[in-house]
């Protein structure tokens, strides 16, 4: 089996290519990461290096255009500060709808691109690194079980049944998905999960703040702060 990891170079989705490269074979992954207009090349530079360091192949897709007009606060054109509040306090404020740094319809747009690109290469499988932290309170409704299962029906029955959607840790916390990152020596001191692109996480965001309390969660220091 081929699979195709999407790749942002952060925690989860290192931990995603950990897993199927130990499942199926290094030979057999492709890492998949998407330029969509971020604020800072801090995810792209971790993703180069770490698809290196296993020795995979590694693609990248430029998608920027899409964003255009869009105000989330990821994103360079739209002039917002990304928010320094855990995402409970963020949600909060927007009487639960998706929080600033949720970028339009990503995963579904990120997921259909990779299907087609999946296909072209042969594989069988997309993974993706969705947990339940992300998805939780609808902060990032692309990352529930609910889309999941619907966009994982739509490639399947669109390709003609060549190609599933695997989410290992949909049902699973951040702390859980490290944890399983740590028992495969993820590299994790080469990973990039903060939404600002300075030389060190700012460790205010909400993806800070949920990347430190899953190491904490381990009884470990992050590697990338040691």
């Amino acid at each position: 089996m081929k699979a195709l990891i999407l790749f942002s170079g952060g925690v989860d989705s290192t931990t995603c290519l950990a897993i199927a490269a130990d499942k199926y074979g290094i030979e057999n992954i492709i890492a998949l990461s998407v330029n969509y207009g971020q604020k800072h090349i801090r995810e792209t530079q971790a993703a180069k290096l770490i698809a290196e360091k296993y020795g995979v192949k590694h693609r990248i897709l430029d998608l920027k255009p899409i964003f255009d007009g869009s105000d989330c606060s990821l994103l360079s054109g739209s002039g917002r500060e990304i928010p320094k509040e855990t995402y409970a306090q963020q949600l909060e404020k927007t009487g639960g709808k998706p929080v600033s740094t949720y970028v339009p319809f990503r995963n579904g747009l990120f997921l259909s691109c990779a299907a087609s690109i999946a296909l072209s290469e042969g594989c069988g499988e997309i993974w993706y690194g969705a947990h339940s932290d992300d998805a939780a309170g609808n902060a990032y409704p692309d990352c529930s079980s609910d889309f999941n299962d619907a966009i994982n029906r739509a490639i399947h029955l669109g390709s003609g049944g060549q190609l599933n959607v695997v989410a290992p840790f949909i049902g699973l916390t951040k702390a859980q998905v490290v944890s399983k990152g740590l028992a495969l020596n993820a590299p994790y001191e080469l990973t990039w999960s903060c939404y600002e692109g300075s030389d060190k996480p700012c460790g205010k965001c909400g993806t800070c703040r949920d990347r430190e309390a899953a190491f904490a969660a381990n009884g470990v220091k992050d590697p990338a702060r040691a």
